[in-house]
C-alpha cells in the first residue's frame, strides 16, 4: 500500500481530502503544524486535527514551529500579504518539514487540502509552483480538491492515484466542501475563521511594533492577542484586558519584572506593563487603567501596582482624556 503525508490543519478542507485520500487506498499518516498566530485558540486546531484523526484512524504528528515561523514573519523572501501575513515563505516552510517527516515515514508523497483560488497570495497556480519548487516537493504535493485543474503530479503519473476519482474545486465557496462532507460523513473539523491573525489590520500593526522594537518572542505574541496596547516608549509598553477572561489571561503571561496594575475598591480591567517603567509611567498606567474603569461619579481612585514580585502599592489617580490616548494606543 502506498503511503503519503496529509497536512491536517483541523479545517474542513484537510478532512476531506484526507477522507478521498483514505478513500482511494492510500495508507495516510497525518502531520499538524502549528504556529502562534490562528485566528481560534491555540489548541483547537490541534484539537481538531487530533478528532480527524481518530476519526479516519490514522497516526497524527503535531510539530511546533514557532521559532522557524519568527524568521520567516521578520525576513520573508515573498514578502507579505495585505497585512503581516507572509503566506508564500509560510507553505514553504510547512512543506520543508512536510518533506522531512514524508522522508521519515517512508512515505512517497504529501498532500493537503488546499483548494485552487481560495486565497488570494497562495492559491493560485503560479504560486503553487513556486512553493513546490522551493520546499525541494516538484511533482511530490496532491491537492486532491482541485487536482483536475492542476498539472499531474508523480501520485498520479504513478497511478498510485486515479486521476479521474479527483476534484475540480475552484474559488472562495464552501458549498462543494460543505456537500462534500455531507457525502463522506465529515462532521469533526473547525469553521472557517479567514485565515490567520496576522492578516488582521489591527493585529498586524501591534506584530509591527514588536519587531521595530525587538521584542519578538512567544509569550509577547500570546499578549498581542488581548486587550488594548499602549506604546509609551521603545522599552515600555502596556496592556489592558477588556474582560474578566482576558483579565486572567494576562495574569497567566506575567513575568518577573513585569508591572501589573489593577483597581482597588471598583470594578475594572487588569493591565499588564512590560519594560522599563518610571514614576510617570506608573502614574500613566494607573490613569489608563482608571479610564476603562466603572467610577460610579468618582472624580479619582485608588489603582493597584507592583512589580513582580514586589508588593503592591496604590495611587490615587484621574482617569485619563480619551484625547491624550490617541498617540499612545497601538
Amino acid at each position: 500500500m502506498i503511503r503519503a503525508v496529509s497536512l491536517i490543519s483541523g479545517g474542513l478542507d484537510s478532512a476531506l481530502a484526507t477522507k478521498l485520500m483514505k478513500n482511494l487506498g492510500i495508507e495516510v499518516i497525518g502531520l499538524n503544524l502549528k504556529t502562534p498566530f490562528g485566528f481560534n485558540s491555540k489548541d483547537a486546531s490541534v484539537g481538531c486535527a487530533q478528532k480527524i484523526a481518530q476519526e479516519l484512524g490514522i497516526e497524527l504528528k503535531t510539530t511546533n514551529l514557532i521559532e522557524d515561523f519568527f524568521e520567516i514573519l521578520e525576513h520573508p523572501k515573498y514578502g507579505y500579504g495585505s497585512n503581516m501575513n507572509p503566506c508564500i515563505d509560510c507553505k514553504i516552510l510547512f512543506f520543508h518539514k512536510a518533506k522531512e517527516f514524508m522522508l521519515e515515514s517512508d512515505a512517497k508523497f504529501i498532500f493537503t487540502g488546499e483548494v485552487l483560488g481560495q486565497r488570494p497570495m497562495s492559491q493560485h497556480k503560479r504560486v503553487l509552483r513556486i512553493i513546490d519548487k522551493d520546499s525541494g516537493l516538484e511533482g511530490l504535493v496532491l491537492r486532491p480538491l482541485s487536482a483536475k485543474l492542476l498539472p499531474q503530479t508523480m501520485p498520479e503519473k504513478e497511478g498510485w492515484v486515479r486521476r479521474d476519482r479527483l476534484l475540480s474545486f475552484n474559488g472562495r465557496t464552501r458549498k462543494p466542501q460543505i456537500e462534500l462532507a455531507k457525502e463522506l460523513g465529515v462532521k469533526d473539523y473547525l469553521a472557517p475563521a479567514g485565515g490567520c491573525l496576522l492578516t488582521d489590520p489591527e493585529f498586524a500593526k501591534r506584530t509591527r511594533d514588536l519587531i521595530a522594537c525587538g521584542q519578538l518572542n512567544i509569550n509577547n505574541i500570546e499578549i498581542l492577542k488581548l486587550g488594548r496596547h499602549f506604546r509609551f516608549s521603545k522599552e515600555a509598553k502596556l496592556a489592558v484586558g477588556r474582560n474578566e477572561k482576558e483579565n486572567e489571561r494576562l495574569l497567566n503571561l506575567v513575568r518577573d519584572d513585569d508591572y501589573l496594575f489593577r483597581p482597588l475598591d471598583i470594578k475594572g480591567p487588569t493591565a499588564l506593563g512590560r519594560g522599563s517603567f518610571n514614576e510617570g509611567l506608573i502614574k500613566l498606567s494607573c490613569s489608563i487603567v482608571l479610564r476603562y474603569c466603572d467610577l460610579d461619579g468618582k472624580n479619582s481612585a485608588d489603582i493597584l501596582y507592583s512589580r513582580i514580585p514586589q508588593k503592591e502599592e496604590r495611587l490615587n489617580v484621574l482617569p485619563i482624556k480619551d484625547a491624550e490616548l490617541i498617540d499612545l494606543r497601538i
